[in-house]
């Protein structure tokens, strides 16, 4: 059985629209990725996969519903950008390497203002 708050969060992530979700995906992403960021710094290594894993999925679900025959260039450019990214990761990943996760929530972030302004 649901609870009140789990009832309300999924009430509330229903009726976003499109571009309210992409958004709140971005953000989640990168707030996986800060904190993971953190989890090296503090050679929390379990953590720190954990957390990339999960910025991963979101990049993999971004990319997953992409409509590429309707969005035409654009859609192809994000997937090209989506599979960077989450190749990326899977390096910093594997080296540790808080840079490259730098490298990623830069261009999350940039995207993330992009649909902010599409969506106003």
């Amino acid at each position: 059985m649901m609870s009140s708050l789990d009832c309300y969060q999924e009430t509330a992530v229903t009726t976003q629209n499109k571009s309210r979700l992409i958004i709140m995906l971005y953000e989640g992403a990168i707030k996986f990725l800060n904190q993971a960021i953190v989890a090296m710094e503090v050679e929390e290594y379990s953590k720190k996969g954990r957390l990339l894993s999960n910025a991963q999925e979101i990049i993999l679900e971004l990319n997953l519903v992409l409509n590429v025959d309707e969005g035409g260039e654009i859609s192809k450019n994000l997937r090209s950008l989506y599979n960077y990214m989450w190749s990326r990761l899977a390096v910093a990943n594997n080296k540790c390497d808080p840079l490259l996760v730098r490298e990623v929530i830069e261009l999350l972030e940039y995207l993330k203002e992009g649909f902010n302004t599409i969506s106003v």
